[in-house]
């Protein structure tokens, strides 16, 4: 079994200075931990992957394609592959578990 804490992620999320953590990855999934803080500009690019996002915890809006909506904590977006997404207006600090399938290259 593998077992995780989102505190202890986001520590080592945070440690390694950069916005994205992967903390697993199999022959089918890989699972990352994804932080934005309230006000900052989201630099994704389209994924060849599909991939859902889990909002831990913040608030702000996702666009993907062409629809928008707000997200909160408990909220879930699928993102199919290779279509261009963006969290925007964030509003309090992000932290957004990304399940990508398959796994992130």
């Amino acid at each position: 079994m593998k077992a995780f804490r989102l505190d202890e992620l986001e520590t080592e999320r945070a440690s390694n200075e950069g916005a994205y953590l992967q903390f697993l990855r199999e022959r089918n999934m890989s699972v990352g931990l994804y932080a934005l803080n309230a006000g900052e500009h989201d630099p994704q690019k389209p994924h060849n992957q599909d991939e859902v996002y889990f909002i831990v915890s913040g608030r702000a809006s996702i666009t993907v394609g062409l629809e928008t909506t707000d997200v909160a904590r408990g909220s879930v977006v699928y993102v199919p592959a290779g279509v261009a997404h963006k969290f925007h207006h964030i509003s309090e600090d992000l932290r957004v578990l990304v399940v990508f399938s398959p796994p992130e290259s």
